[in-house]
């Protein structure tokens, strides 16, 4: 059950990597906090990144779990778009504690290495009704994850800033795919 994460700040390229990847027949398990952005934002409550991190992450982690056990269940090669560990990050940028349960979830939950990071790319990068932060930002969102991932024992593999069929090709180098 090879179950890889595809990383980085906002706005880096990886959802559009995920769908290539999808359309090359690998399977993808979509970013779940643009879903949930969308949800709360629809239902009216609060627990959106920019009002209650606390409460969102809460939401993340629940589905981030599922996400994973699911693919777990499902077998074969499956590429995340983010993973559990994106959630220790984000909290820790914005300066709020991580719930002892949250790492223990990243533990119980691995991903296989290399964990492929996509770096900040300022000519791709837009802000959208789900992408609030500034791209200064995002750059260090991007700093956190990598040292996130890496102090959980993580590779850590940078994504060229490069096409998508280039993007592609090194992910399945990385993670020695044909």
């Amino acid at each position: 059950m090879p179950l890889y994460v595809i990383s980085g700040g906002p706005g880096a390229g990886k959802t559009t990597l995920l769908a290539a990847l999808r359309r090359a027949g690998f399977a993808g398990v979509a970013e779940v906090s643009r879903r949930l952005i969308r949800e709360q934002v629809a239902l009216g409550t609060s627990r959106v990144p920019w009002q209650d991190l606390s409460g969102f992450a809460e939401l993340a982690l629940a589905r981030m779990v599922a996400q994973h056990r699911r693919a777990a269940r499902r077998g074969g090669v499956t590429f995340f778009d983010r993973g559990i560990p994106d959630i220790l990050a984000y909290l820790e940028v914005a300066g709020l504690p991580v719930p002892p349960a949250y790492r223990a979830a990243a533990h119980a939950h691995p991903y296989q290495n290399p964990v492929l990071l996509a770096p900040p790319w300022p000519e791709i990068y837009v802000n959208d009704a789900e992408r609030w932060q500034t791209f200064s930002e995002a750059e260090t969102l991007y700093h956190a994850l990598r040292d996130t991932y890496q102090g959980l024992g993580y590779e850590v593999r940078e994504l060229p800033l490069a096409a998508v069929a280039a993007r592609v090709d090194f992910v399945r180098a990385a993670v020695q795919l044909p």
